[in-house]
C-alpha cells in the first residue's frame, strides 16, 4: 500500500525538493493536492513554533497526517537576522529578490559574512507531535551567483563548497543543505513506521 503523508507548502520549490529527496518510499501530496487554499498563519516567533502551527492546521481542518518546515537564514553581523522572518525581510510579498537585495544592502562593508541556513520540520502524526532539525554553516557573498535554487540560494555559500547554493545542480545541493539534512532525519524516522 502506497505510504502518503501531506507537506503542508505551497511553495513549488520546496516541494519538488522534497519529492526529490524522499524518492519512491513516501508519497508527498501538496496543500493543492488535498484542496486546502488556506492562508495558514505564521505568527510564531520561532521557526519550531511556526512549523508546528502549519502541520497542526492540515492535520486538524484537513485530517492527514503532515509534515511543515519553516526555514530561516542566520547572518551573525546582522544579529542572527533575518532569521524567522527571512521570508518577508524586505515586506509581506515573500519577494526573493528584494530580501537579498536587502540583506546584500545591509551588509554592505561588512567584514564578518559568516551565515547559517536552519530547517525546522515537523511532522504530526496522530496526536503526535516529532520535530527535525537540519543547520549548514557558511557565508553571505558580496553579490548573486547562479541562477538555480531559489530564496537566497544566489548569495548563500556553505562551507563545504566553493560555490553557491544557486550554482549547484539539486542532488548536490541537497546532500548538503539544511533542508536535505532535516528531511533526511525525517524520512528516517518516516521508513522506521
Amino acid at each position: 500500500m502506497e505510504r502518503k503523508i501531506v507537506f503542508a507548502t505551497n511553495n513549488r520549490h520546496k516541494l519538488q525538493e522534497l519529492r526529490r529527496i524522499a524518492g519512491d518510499s513516501w508519497k508527498i501530496l501538496s496543500l493543492e493536492d488535498i484542496g486546502c487554499n488556506d492562508d495558514i498563519p505564521e505568527t510564531a516567533d520561532t521557526l519550531e513554533g511556526n512549523a508546528v502551527i502549519k502541520a497542526r492546521w492540515v492535520k486538524e481542518k484537513y485530517g492527514y497526517d503532515c509534515f511543515a518546515d519553516d526555514t530561516g537564514l542566520m547572518v551573525d553581523a546582522l544579529g542572527g537576522a533575518p532569521g524567522v522572518y527571512s521570508a518577508r525581510y524586505a515586506g509581506d510579498g515573500h519577494d526573493s529578490q528584494a530580501n537579498m537585495s536587502l540583506l546584500l544592502k545591509n551588509m554592505e562593508g561588512v567584514a564578518n559574512r559568516a551565515a547559517r541556513f536552519r530547517t525546522v520540520i515537523a511532522l504530526v502524526q496522530g496526536n503526535e507531535v516529532h520535530l527535525f532539525e537540519g543547520v549548514v554553516e557558511g557565508s553571505i557573498t558580496t553579490s548573486p551567483a547562479g541562477c538555480g535554487g531559489f530564496g537566497y540560494d544566489p548569495v548563500f555559500k556553505p562551507a563545504e563548497s566553493d560555490v553557491t547554493f544557486a550554482e549547484m545542480d539539486a542532488d548536490a545541493k541537497n546532500a548538503i543543505s539544511h533542508r536535505g539534512r532535516a528531511t533526511a532525519r525525517l524520512m528516517d524516522y518516516l521508513l522506521k513506521k
